[in-house]
Parts: structure tokens; C-alpha cells; sequence
């Protein structure tokens, strides 16, 4: 059956604009090579429609042409920012202290070894309390650091100059009086992603190793001032894909044949490792939940929203979020309470309420869980039917509830078409074969294949996008937090609509490596959903489990 003309028309110039862009000379559009652009688009002209667009076409193909001398960089982001909240949406109006559990006494540890795997809150007491200075727990890491990378290959540059002068900042400060907080002191390290005065932020890629970016990333301005001291920039999949990058795979500390995951490869492994209290990491789709369920991490992914990007890669803009890898649920909490916020250049990021109390549980907090997902056959659905259970003691009502019957696998070639526009230079320079990945499922070859999705059909998905907004929005109408299988279909539906995750251990398999959950929260409801998660947590211990290097 014919489509409708006009849009056609131009599905057809942007496929055979993009089919030139590789070509040396100027070979003329004719009607025989919008026939073979029709089997690509999936529609069909007439001869005479063929032949009716050729000037149109070749106009086209001029812009493209006159537009592609003109260099963007890729912190450049469109003309067009995603939402993702849904008609009738309002957010919380009331703001809370920031509160955190009482913790207790923390001493040293005769081993000082085992520092390695204290948390957060641990560690920050400490300090507080000056048990340990910033500068000889910034050293502790560092060493552990400079060790274990040989083997793990989890960080790119090791920032010790820097480290050690902000630690000693920090404790001057702190032997002043002067205490900022809960990250006073805290080492922690950021994928190679963020940008960083004063070092390389190679992107994991061989085409950007040697890229320097005269910024602070906004997320490392405000860890900065908080206190927390950057020790290293970590590893990431080239581009954000996977745990391969220009210097080798990261690997998985409990198992060292097996790589970390990725594409926040080097955050995951060095925080399971103890080589640093807390990472940032990033996920457009499953750059968090996968290297942390991999590596038995606990990694919060935020609302598509809460944290700025300013200063940090862009793969897709309307996917990409910032967010902690951790020990602990509550670790995850004091990370992003610094780090949250409008920062006035990230236009998608918006003002919210996070109204975290780490002294409740989850009474009054509905929670729900993915019925048929989890009765589903797959090979952790033991581990996951426990974490049921737990709940069930723990005094949780679990509501059976279903994902909206609507497409989303279907339309992830979003990611793909906003990445291709994001690195388009590097396909048409051709530096692209720089990259170690040249497989039909890495980046070069993705890049080149989305040139071929058309504007209106990434349009047309983008409208189908608003509809799975509104309904998941229907789906949670009387639901806070819902529990899912962290693998399946609800990571990619989520990551279109923006919603918050938290991912965490919830057992091991029989060869010794680490299974997760994923608790899932409400546009913009990380505080519920932080605390129905730590409570889980705290009932159980395998997040205190660590692998044995």
C-alpha cells in the first residue's frame, strides 16, 4: 500500500543521503536508486513518485553536504530535550533534611586491610571522628589501586597528585572545624567520561586517548565540594559500550576469566575490589545494572532528570544518566544527595524534592512486583523468589502488577540513532576503524547502520515513547516501588521512560558469582525507593560478601 507522500519523500533523502556520505564521487539519484532505497524503508512509489522527487533529493542531499563542514563537538546536544513526565504529573512539594541512619560507634580495624570494604557511612565516621586522616585513607586506596589495576585493569589514570591535595585540604579543613559532610575525605574515582582540568578523558576510545577537555564535569564540581577526593578515572567499554576499551577488558574481581561488564566497567570492578569506597558511573541502557550485578555492586540509576550531564559524553541525550556505584543502598543515597539538582546548562535536568530517611523502613510504601517476569523461566529465578520472601517476612504487602503492553524493545533504535549523531564525525572521518570493537555488534558498525533509520520513523517512535510514559505512569498510579528480575524486558522499557532503579546482591551462584534484584521507583521517587531497598539490604548480607584477590 503507498504511504503518505511527502514524509516518504524525505525518509527516502536522509536513507540516500546517508548512503552517499562514504561514496569519493557524486553519483547522480535516479529513479533506479530510490527503488533500492524503498527496500530499506520499508515503502513503495510509483515510477512517476520516484522520478517527482529526484530535485527534492538531490537539494537535500546539498544541505547535508553544506551542514557536515561545519564541526560539532559532541557536547553540542539538539535543539529538542526529552521529558519524561507524564500528563498530570507533580512532584513532591514538601523538602526534607536529608537523613541517614545512626551508625554507632566505628573503630580501625586491627587489619587495616579490611578497610578496604568498609562503607561509606563507615568511613565518613572515622574521619569525622579523626580516627583516620583523608590524606592516609587517600594513600590506603591509592596503594590498593596501583596494585590491584595490574590485574583488573579497571582504571585509565590514577589522579594520586590531585588525590593527595584535596585530602590534604580536607583534613585541614576538618582539624579546623570546618567539617563539609558525609563525604568529607571520601576517595572515590569517576568513568572516563566526566571530564577533568588537567587530565585526559579518552572516552575509553582509541580515537579520544589522548583527549584532554579544559572542564570540570558539573558531577565532579559538586563531589569536589562535598570534600570527596578523586583518586582515579576509570574504565569504560569504548563509548560506553561493554568492558573492552583501548587498553585491554576490565575484569570481574570474583572472577578474573570473565570482563566486568560494562559499559561502567572499571566503577563496578574497583569498588567490589575495595580499591575505592565509591565510583560514578553511568547507563543508557544497563551501564549501571549490568556491571554492578556482575561485579555483586549496589549502583542507584537515577531519574532521567535528577542529575546534570554538563562536562560528560554524550552517547544519547535523551537516555544517558549519571548516577553512584556503591557498596551499600545508603551509600548510594549520600552520593547522590551531593550530586543531584539542576545545574542551569543541562536543560533536561529538573528541580526535585529528594526527601531520603534512612531511619524508616518501608511501612506505608506500597510496593508491587512483576508477576509474570518473575515466574518466568530464567537462570536466577531461585535467587529472585527468595528476595520475594524476605520481603513477604519483612512485613511487605507485594501487589502482582504487569509492564504496559505497548512497544519498547521496538523502539530502542533511539539509542542507536542519537549515538550515531553524537560520534557522526567519527564515521565520517573514518576513525572509526581506530576502534578495538569492529564486530556487527560494536559501535562502528551501529553507527554506520543507524544513518539508515529514518527521521520520521525515530519521530514515530518518540511519539510511541510518550505513550509508554503515560501508561507506566497508569501502571504505578497506586504503587511507590515495584521489584523486577534485573535482566528482561523492564531495563530497556525503564531506560525509554526515564524511571529510577536501584540494583543490589541478592545471592551467588553455585560457581561463587554474585546475582542481583532490581528495585524500581516512581519518576523522581529515589527516597522511597532508596529506603525500601536498604531495608531489604540490611536483612540480608550479601552485600557484605567480597571477593578474594
Amino acid at each position: 500500500m503507498k504511504k503518505l507522500l511527502l514524509p516518504a519523500a524525505c525518509l527516502a533523502s536522509l536513507m540516500l543521503g546517508a548512503f552517499i556520505t562514504k561514496l569519493t564521487d557524486n553519483r547522480p539519484i535516479t529513479v533506479a536508486a530510490i527503488n533500492e532505497a524503498e527496500k530499506i524503508l520499508g515503502i513503495d512509489f510509483t515510477e512517476a513518485e520516484a522520478d517527482s522527487m529526484i530535485s527534492d533529493l538531490n537539494d537535500n542531499r546539498k544541505d547535508f553536504e553544506s551542514i557536515r563542514k561545519i564541526p560539532l563537538n559532541n557536547n553540542v546536544a539538539p535543539a529538542l530535550y526529552f521529558n519524561p513526565l507524564p500528563v498530570g504529573f507533580e512532584f513532591e512539594k514538601n523538602y526534607e533534611p536529608f537523613r541517614v541512619s545512626q551508625i554507632g560507634n566505628v573503630s580501625l580495624p586491627v587489619n587495616r586491610e579490611e578497610l578496604a570494604y568498609y562503607s561509606v557511612r563507615a568511613l565518613a565516621e572515622l574521619i569525622r571522628t579523626k580516627k583516620i586522616s583523608s590524606v592516609d585513607l587517600t594513600k590506603f586506596f591509592l596503594d590498593r589501586l596501583k596494585k590491584y589495576d595490574a590485574r583488573l585493569h579497571c582504571a585509565i589514570t590514577i589522579t594520586e597528585a590531585l588525590a593527595l591535595k584535596q585530602a590534604l585540604q580536607a583534613d585541614t579543613e576538618i582539624k579546623a572545624g570546618k567539617y563539609r559532610g558525609l563525604l568529607h575525605g571520601i576517595p572515590y574515582g569517576a568513568k572516563d567520561l566526566l571530564a577533568v582540568k588537567g587530565y585526559k578523558t579518552t572516552w575509553g576510545s582509541v580515537p579520544y586517548k589522548e583527549q584532554v577537555i579544559d572542564q570540570d564535569a558539573e558531577v565532579i564540581k559538586r563531589l569536589e565540594k562535598a570534600g570527596a577526593i578523586l583518586c582515579a578515572k576509570l574504565t569504560l567499554g569504548e563509548l560506553a559500550m561493554g568492558d573492552v576499551w583501548f587498553g585491554g577488558k576490565t575484569l570481574n574481581p570474583w572472577d578474573l576469566n570473565r570482563g566486568s561488564s560494562g559499559s561502567s566497567a572499571g566503577s563496578a570492578s574497583s569498588v567490589a575490589a575495595g580499591l575505592l569506597p565509591f565510583a560514578i558511573g553511568s547507563e543508557t541502557l544497563g551501564s549501571i545494572v549490568s556491571p554492578s550485578t556482575e561485579c555483586g555492586t549496589t549502583g542507584l540509576r537515577p531519574t532521567f532528570g535528577r542529575v546534570p550531564r554538563t562536562g560528560a559524553m554524550a552517547l544519547s541525550w535523551s537516555m544517558d544518566k549519571l548516577g553512584p556505584i556503591c557498596r551499600t543502598v545508603e551509600d548510594c543515597a549520600i552520593v547522590f544527595n551531593a550530586i543531584q539538582g539542576p545545574d542551569g546548562q543541562d536543560f533536561t535536568c529538573m528541580p526535585a524534592p529528594f526527601n531520603y530517611d534512612g531511619t524508616k523502613g518501608f511501612k506505608g510504601i506500597r510496593i508491587a512486583y512483576l508477576k509474570t517476569d518473575f515466574e518466568r523461566k530464567y537462570p536466577t529465578r531461585t535467587m529472585d523468589s527468595l528476595t520475594l520472601i524476605t520481603l513477604k517476612k519483612l512485613g511487605a504487602e507485594l501487589i502482582p502488577m504487569e509492564l504496559p503492553n505497548l512497544p519498547s524493545n521496538e523502539i530502542s533504535f533511539l539509542l542507536s540513532v542519537e549515538a550515531a549523531a553524537a560520534f557522526d564525525e567519527l564515521t565520517l572521518s573514518g576513525r572509526d576503524d581506530l576502534m578495538v570493537r569492529q564486530n556487527k555488534n560494536a559501535w562502528p558498525n551501529a553507527f554506520r547502520s543507524a544513518r539508515f533509520i529514518p527521521a520520521v520513523e525515530y519521530l514515530q517512535a518518540n511519539r510511541h515513547r510518550t505513550l509508554l510514559i503515560q501508561e507506566m505512569e497508569n501502571k504505578l498510579k497506586d504503587i511507590d516501588v515495584y521489584l523486577s528480575p534485573s535482566f528482561g524486558r523492564n531495563l530497556t522499557l525503564t531506560n525509554l521512560t526515564g524511571h529510577p532503579c536501584v540494583v543490589l546482591p541478592n545471592g551467588f551462584r553455585a560457581e561463587g558469582r554474585p546475582t542481583s534484584i532490581t528495585f524500581m521507583g516512581k519518576l523522581f521517587g529515589e527516597a522511597k525507593l532508596l529506603q525500601v531497598a536498604k531495608a531489604y539490604q540490611d536483612a540480608t548480607g550479601f552485600h557484605k560478601k567480597h571477593p578474594n584477590l
